[in-house]
């Protein structure tokens, strides 16, 4: 049995809270040994997961993991919210009374992690200092060392960030379970991702992947943050942040926005000036997944990226898609790539959208470990990496990361963005000034269905300010938080909608995307700014085209620029009616909002 007081003062955690929390959750699991694991541990934790065979090398200082193969991305069917009050049900959170799964999820982990060491993870979402500090600290428990690892890259890790804290820490228990017999995606499967939001308790079971495992990230940076920021008057969303500098007047602006999957946000939070900018704007990357924003006491909204590292989709990222990425996860950074194809003999990793599929196939392997030689019949053509496949490295990795985003101040947020794919209807940019229609939009933000054969093609599926897989609690609540917060803020933000994906007749995308979304960006702070005055439209401001900065923009850009800056009035009609269908879901959702519903609907009929 192990001597758990010793083992705690070894480490030095003096935290009494932490103490009984570990010793309890010890006491369930049946974990053979504990260890405290800090930042400064990842050298002796990488090499004996080498040693185990749990990692292999992918060149040097950086390192391949596998994931059980029914175990590759979150499963939001099993992802719960669970309070002891009703009333935090919504449509989207996948609400239970933890009355339930509590004792449910108890009765899993117990003796689960037989045999098996239980890692103590002291960790904090924020920087040190923080105004939001003491709803970031958490304990994670794991018996899974992969998860030590990807966690020590994901967030700030070591005891000095929860001995000071008392009970302000979130309880976050993970155990891997069985995974070969957890029966997933049957009536009989065993997981459970359970998020106990007004408790600050998350209990995981059965996965050792992504989200499920690594419970700093979004079960506590997004779900039960965004339940406490509910309850203290902050904003928790799964946004994107930049910062742009203008190097000829030297200001400096930070965007932050929300979009569905698919639709850019990563390659946008990456992303570079382009060429022809180049000399003129600065482009400095802070998150790319989550931000916590709050109202200072000098009125402005500021923001921050609670993560320390990124955790990103592999597929389609290349010299082109994301150069920023791609320089992050170089030899020595220390990156871990989960299940892309691995070399056996020369270490090389690669995935669908990296470049050519290398041709000589001698060591190629699968993401599932698979000889790539031996395939056979319908085999031939499968994809060599799982289409979630990703890659973990730090946010000091990455090339252009703000020289600030350790600051716990956080920085002002000057800008808040919501982008869809849509092929048409919505242009490249509109801009929107009053708070209720901006955060009307972000409730109706969504990306199109691709799934012609449905008979959805053109209509979007709505993912409100892209929370839809992690509201905590319900949409009409949090409407009404957003008018609450932004509402405080004496200086406000500028609201609006962005879309890189409008499509020709012939189907070719009429905006270039990448590094020249920065242009709209631009414009829209210059907007702000008063600088440009734009185009009114009924359901925003949308620029002039001799208001964007067309430097350097290809002859085939300019050629469409008319279309991208296009209100299609008969399809924006078309679109209020699913708008006020989704919306009427939502029970009790502000009056503030339908007004603004009906605003856009009457000059929309006007036009």
């Amino acid at each position: 049995m192990v001597d758990l007081e010793r083992v705690l003062d070894e480490a030095g955690l003096t935290n009494p809270s932490v103490r009984e929390y570990v010793a309890h959750w010890a006491g369930v699991t049946g974990a053979e040994r504990v260890e405290v694991v800090s930042a400064a541990d990842d050298a002796r934790l990488i090499q004996e997961a080498l040693d185990d065979g749990e990692l292999l090398p992918a060149g040097e200082g950086r390192y391949y993991s596998r994931s059980f193969y029914k175990d590759t991305a979150r499963a939001e069917e099993r992802t719960i919210v669970a309070t002891s009050d009703e009333a935090d049900k919504g449509i989207y959170n996948n609400w239970k009374p933890a009355a339930e799964m509590k004792p449910k999820l108890i009765e899993l982990m117990t003796g689960a992690s037989a045999g098996k060491t239980m890692y103590v993870i002291p960790y904090l979402m924020a920087p040190q200092g923080s105004p939001l500090e003491r709803f970031a600290a958490g304990v994670e428990l794991t018996d899974n060392r992969n998860v030590v690892l990807q966690m020590i890259r994901m967030a700030r890790v070591g005891v000095e960030f929860i001995n000071d804290l008392g009970d302000s820490f979130v309880r976050a228990v993970h155990v891997t379970g069985d995974l070969a017999n957890l029966g997933q995606g049957t009536p009989d499967d065993k997981r459970y991702f359970v998020t106990v939001a007004d408790e600050r308790t998350i209990l995981h079971f059965g996965s050792s992947y992504g989200g499920n495992a690594l419970l700093g990230k979004i079960a506590h940076g997004l779900r039960q943050g965004a339940y406490d920021g509910w309850k203290n008057g902050f904003l928790v969303e799964q946004f994107m942040l930049l910062g742009i500098t203008d190097k000829e007047t030297g200001a400096k602006y930070n965007i932050c926005g929300g979009f569905p999957s698919a639709s850019g946000k990563t390659n946008l939070a990456m992303t570079l000036a382009p060429d022809a900018l180049g000399d003129r704007y600065y482009v400095e990357f802070y998150g790319d997944d989550i931000a916590w924003l709050w109202v200072g006491e000098d009125g402005k909204l500021y923001g921050m990226n609670p993560e320390y590292g990124v955790f990103g989709v592999a597929k389609d990222t290349n010299e082109k898609t994301n150069p920023t990425a791609i320089d992050s996860i170089v030899p020595g950074t220390g990156a871990i790539f989960t299940n892309v194809a691995y070399n056996t003999k020369t270490q090389e990793v690669w995935w669908e959208g990296r470049g050519d599929k290398p041709t000589d196939l001698d060591g190629w392997t699968d993401w599932k470990g698979d000889v790539i030689a031996d395939r056979t019949g319908d085999e031939v053509d499968a994809p060599w990496a799982h289409p979630n496949s990703r890659f973990t490295t730090t946010l000091a990795n990455v090339p252009n990361v703000a020289g600030d985003f350790e600051d716990p101040a956080g920085v002002e947020i000057h800008g808040i963005i919501f982008g869809g794919r849509t092929r048409d209807r919505e242009p490249l940019v509109r801009a929107i000034n009053d708070v209720a229609e901006g955060v009307y939009d972000g409730l109706t933000l969504g990306a199109e269905a691709t799934a012609a054969a449905d008979g959805l093609e053109g209509v979007l599926r709505y993912d409100p300010m892209s929370m839809r897989p992690f509201m905590s609690y319900s949409e009409a609540d949090y409407a009404a938080h957003w008018l609450e917060v932004i509402g405080r803020a004496t200086t406000k933000p500028i609201f609006a909608h962005v879309n890189w994906f409008q499509r020709g007749e012939d189907g070719r995308f009429l905006w270039p995307g990448y590094r020249e979304n920065l242009r709209p960006l631009v414009w829209l702070m210059q907007y702000k700014n008063g600088e440009v005055s734009g185009v009114e439209t009924p359901v925003g401001v949308i620029p002039a085209r001799e208001e964007l900065n067309l430097e350097g923009l290809d002859e085939q850009a300019l050629a469409d620029l008319d279309t991208v800056l296009t209100i299609d009035v008969e399809r924006w009609q078309q679109e209020m009616g699913h708008r006020e269908k989704h919306l009427a879901q939502f029970d009790g959702l502000p009056e503030a909002i339908w007004e603004a519903h009906r605003r856009v609907e009457d000059a929309l009929n006007q036009a």
